[in-house]
């Protein structure tokens, strides 16, 4: 392990190695640090993720000594873990290479031997977890055979189940006094609105229930944002989608009373409780940017904090009030940055390098006006350019104004980049997000389609040397767009992706099924032929573009097998292809693979369309 005090050098490449090493593996080995997790009540102990090993793993850090040190060390590495409220203790989620299928265990904050969390609690799917006074905890589990189960952890690891459905569910939040329960939940059947459920800790009885949902009958979520950090405050912060966008409000869960919020933002609006209840930190996202704000509860005032332009990837409000955030641009490299105006946090050694600026265009398509952000390498001609369209992840995300090396990397060997917020994408709109189900993954080709045409027609993008890629659901669309638009693109690469929707279903994680559930209207056997309509592989022998593909074997989420069939696909037609293989889940937390991948993408690409 890495104590942090003692390095002069990143332990990833000195100083020295770094002037002869490229610009685009420099962004991916430079070491960075996340946004710092604090515990309620001790602040001064701290939790963040870094790379600074080389591999993603905790980091705890008491910043009243000023003692960071490295908290778990696995191959794969380790991101999922938090603080006990007291500060004394880390959680941390504990794996297969990457399966998501595990249980949590725990180790003291100033160091020490790990130890099951929760002892009696069999290896699961998370679905989420919870902590609260005195050492209680409540832990979400999720297995194929028994749909959600939540159980309340007693501080001597003794446990008792409070929950459980066939259909999705999760942890939400434990009231400040430990006596009550917040469970998302989908039992109305669609999977991504969730509806709220207020139980009792102690027996897991219903105290309150808030569905915007009716039964399943409206597309209307919700989303537990955390109960009143005041013991006693029967106050819930709750995200709806009541209006058009994602915005908080106030649910008192004793009285039933809801009390909206004079919050008038365009785009996504999402919050947070500062540390004394009195305020709220909110965060705005729209069209691809992001900014923050406190909002006054008594005063019903709202006061924009001093952030740059650019996005934000975290925020948290201090118990003194100031708020730190982890900021950066598609310029800019990522930095974990206070209202203060000082860096809160940073890693030794290198430092990543700079890229260039995005700039926004807004193309008509059939679903309406689609955002894409556009990036042309530094020093690159009038074109038209070699372009890679590279197709977000999620789908119920957006790719943002926000630093990402992958992205960086083909600018640097002189592609221009192109990012669709395709429908289905979050920050544009309740009707746009859920536009997405039925015609899955050909509603969104047909937002990607209409930006192409605009890449092209404006003279930036040479037609003939066209790149189509994305990781995970953009590496779904990849193959999809590969054998439903099979002259448009030049090269395919993507990168663990859906290839076989329907052996996708049957092999993957039970609360994906459950969104593929929402998203088609039904399971293969229930809608067969959307199923097989939005499925790469019924397309598989149209395909005329290279392909390649990346795919970690131990992924729950875009399983191998589904991947082996249509490799064979492509085999046995004798399609130009090549297929990488890595020992890990839904992608690597190790850097060196992650830079062996991007190297074997390029050189594919590079290999199939020239300069």
């Amino acid at each position: 392990m890495v104590d942090m005090n003692e390095i002069t050098g990143s332990v990833v490449g000195s100083m020295s190695e770094a002037g002869s090493m490229p610009a685009w593996e420099m962004r991916f080995r430079a070491p960075r640090v996340g946004l710092p997790e604090w515990a309620e009540d001790a602040p001064d102990h701290s939790l963040f993720v870094s790379n600074l090993t080389g591999t993603y793993e905790l980091y705890a850090w008491d910043r009243a000594t000023g003692s960071r040190r490295q908290a778990t060390d696995r191959p794969n590495g380790t991101t999922d873990g938090t603080l006990s409220r007291d500060g004394a203790w880390i959680w941390w989620f504990s794996d297969t290479d990457g399966d998501e299928f595990g249980v949590w265990m725990k180790q003291p904050f100033t160091g020490g031997e790990d130890v099951p969390a929760a002892p009696g609690l069999a290896p699961s799917y998370s679905a989420g977890l919870a902590l609260g006074p005195g050492g209680l905890a409540a832990v979400g589990q999720a297995t194929d055979e028994e749909g959600t189960t939540v159980h309340v952890v007693r501080p001597d690891g003794t446990s008792y189940e409070v929950y459980r459905h066939l259909e999705s569910a999760g942890v939400g939040d434990l009231s400040e006094d430990g006596s009550l329960l917040v469970i998302e939940h989908t039992e109305h059947g669609d999977a991504r609105n969730s509806a709220l459920r207020v139980v009792r800790v102690a027996d897991g009885t219903t105290v309150a229930e808030l569905d915007d949902t009716e039964g399943g009958k409206r597309e209307l979520g919700l989303d537990c944002l955390g109960f009143a950090p005041v013991p006693g405050d029967p106050r819930l912060l709750v995200g709806h989608q009541r209006s058009d966008r994602w915005l908080p409000m106030v649910w008192d869960v004793a009285s039933g009373e809801e009390t909206a919020l004079d919050i008038d933002l365009p785009g996504d609006v999402h919050a947070e409780w500062y540390p004394d209840g009195t305020a709220l930190l909110i965060a705005h996202d729209v069209h691809a940017r992001s900014e923050l704000f406190r909002y006054d509860l008594a005063a019903r005032t709202l006061t924009r904090l001093d952030t740059p332009a650019g996005s934000v990837g975290g925020a948290t409000a201090r118990p003194d009030g100031t708020v730190e955030y982890l900021w950066s641009s598609a310029e800019h490299p990522p930095a974990v940055r206070s209202t203060t105006g000082a860096v809160v946090l940073e890693a030794p050694g290198l430092r990543a390098p700079d890229s260039v600026p995005v700039r926004d265009v807004w193309v008509d398509g059939p679903g309406g006006p689609v955002h894409a952000l556009v990036q042309r390498p530094a020093d690159a001609g009038a074109g038209p350019l070699p372009t890679v369209f590279e197709i977000h992840g999620g789908p119920t995300w957006h790719d943002s104004d926000s630093f990402a090396a992958g992205p960086a990397a083909w600018l640097d060997h002189g592609f221009a980049v192109v990012r669709v917020n395709y429908r289905g994408s979050t920050g544009y709109g309740r009707d746009w997000t859920n536009a997405l189900k039925h015609r899955v993954g050909l509603i969104e080709l047909e937002d990607i389609t209409a930006v192409r045409e605009w890449a092209v027609s404006s003279g930036l993008a040479d037609p003939a040397r066209l790149v189509l890629t994305g990781g995970s659901w953009g590496g779904y669309l990849t193959l999809l767009g590969l054998g439903t638009q099979p002259d448009a693109w030049a090269v395919g690469v993507a990168a663990v992706p859906v290839a076989d929707y329907a052996t996708a279903y049957a092999d993957e994680m039970e609360p994906l099924k459950a969104l593929d559930r929402a998203l088609f209207g039904g399971s293969p056997e229930e809608v067969p032929e959307r199923f097989e309509a939005s499925s790469p592989i019924t397309y598989v022998e149209q395909v005329k573009a290279p392909v390649y593909i990346s795919a970690g074997t131990n992924d729950p989420r875009c399983p191998i097998r589904q991947i082996d069939n249509y490799v064979d696909r492509l085999r046995s037609l004798d399609k130009s292809h090549e297929v990488y293989r890595y020992d890990a889940g839904h992608g690597s937390l190790v850097v060196e693979e992650r830079i062996k991948q991007v190297r074997l993408e390029l050189a594919f690409a590079l290999r199939h369309i020239g300069d």
